[in-house]
């Protein structure tokens, strides 16, 4: 018990100390404005999203600082959201429908439309946000000003996270976890390494001359996780990309209980951390690190195991947890929940792995993907 003590302790503090430099690295776009003669399009892929899209437009043409676009494509929808679009196109001229083509062999949806959408836009920089994204005023100038300033072809941020039900809780904050928690945001910064290729697809902004040079989203047709793809394909392409803290940019709410937020994330988990090779390293990186320390609470308080520095690597888990919680200003439920969140999103990556190897195909929004 000992030795194990001290191996959560290890594995506590690297991710607590890779962490909180993290937190001191990734901080919100300064408030600069963008070069002259800058445009940003707005791009809103819409499959059956007549319960989001309305807002999502609507707070994208509140954008200042920047002239703006807004196309949204219509991806084969069977409810309201075309009709949606349609009349908000009638009182504002910066808005346009467009209807997907039929979707071609190899190719999934979501990035089948980004690509499409692309090609319809006509400004100098491209912002791909999801239909629960709802855009603040002044994020399309910041990012679009961040990029030109900092010379990256693509920038991303996760937007802060909406989560009202006990499943959201137990998932969503994951993805902020484990971006700043794990990332070498030094890294991602001083190289173009592909491995250091870090995105989230509800909010990137691509400069559109370089995003088109590198073939866009056809030359990744056949994925899922479309952000974390783009990134490593303009690395590959030697472009810097980076990510913003994007809490102030954008606010989201993905899904609306713990089984959407399950197949949500279960459907591109291989394209990240899912696979042979990774995920067993994740498993002991984050269950030595978050998880053993709970375990080994009994055995301290039985006398089992060194008090103190179970302790200690108690602190650091949670530690790191309310740092980013806080900062992120996503609910204080998830710091308590912290243990669980981490075992559920470790069981979404095995059962993510074990349906690959099954051979068993991914889907969303009605469609059926097969197993790579």
């Amino acid at each position: 018990m000992t030795v194990l003590s001290y191996v959560a302790l290890f594995l506590a503090a690297f991710s607590a100390g890779l962490g909180a430099l993290n937190l001191l690295l990734m901080r919100s776009p300064a408030k600069r404005k963008p070069a002259a003669g800058t445009k940003v399009s707005i791009l809103i892929p819409a499959r059956n999203e007549e319960e989001h899209i309305g807002e999502a437009v609507e707070a994208a043409l509140e954008s200042v600082g920047v002239p703006v676009e807004v196309i949204v494509m219509d991806d084969g929808s069977t409810d309201a959201t075309p009709r949606i679009v349609s009349e908000i196109a009638a009182r504002d001229n910066r808005v346009r429908l467009v209807s997907a083509p039929a979707l071609p062999t190899g190719w999934t949806g979501k990035v089948h439309a980004c690509q499409r959408l692309s090609e319809e836009a006509s400004g100098t920089h491209l912002l791909f946000i999801d239909a629960d994204v709802r855009l603040a005023p002044d994020a399309a100038a910041l990012m679009a000003a961040h990029a030109q300033a900092k010379g990256q072809a693509m920038v991303s941020g996760v937007p802060r996270q909406i989560t009202r039900s006990l499943g959201e809780v137990l998932t969503v904050p994951m993805i902020n976890f484990l971006m700043l928690g794990y990332l070498p945001v030094l890294a991602m910064r001083l190289t173009k390494d592909p491995g250091f290729g870090a995105a989230c697809g509800q909010l990137v902004l691509v400069e559109r001359e370089t995003y088109r040079a590198i073939g866009g989203h056809g030359a990744i047709s056949d994925k899922l996780h479309d952000g974390i793809q783009l990134a490593r394909l303009f690395r590959r392409k030697g472009h810097r990309t980076d990510v913003v803290a994007g809490h102030d940019l954008a606010t989201c709410r993905m899904y609306r209980n713990f089984t959407e937020s399950w197949e949500g994330f279960i459907k591109n988990a291989h394209e990240g951390m899912a696979t042979t090779g990774q995920l067993p390293v994740w498993t002991i990186l984050l269950g030595g690190g978050h998880i053993l320390p709970v375990i080994l609470l009994p055995f301290a308080l039985a006398g089992l195991a060194p008090m103190p520095i179970v302790i200690a690597a108690l602190a650091l888990s949670f530690g790191l947890r309310a740092a980013i919680t806080l900062r992120t200003r996503e609910r204080l439920l998830a710091i308590p929940l912290h243990p669980a969140s981490v075992a559920v999103a470790l069981s979404i990556q095995w059962a993510s792995l074990l349906r690959m190897r099954q051979g068993r195909p991914a889907g969303w929004k009605g469609r059926v993907y097969p197993a790579e």
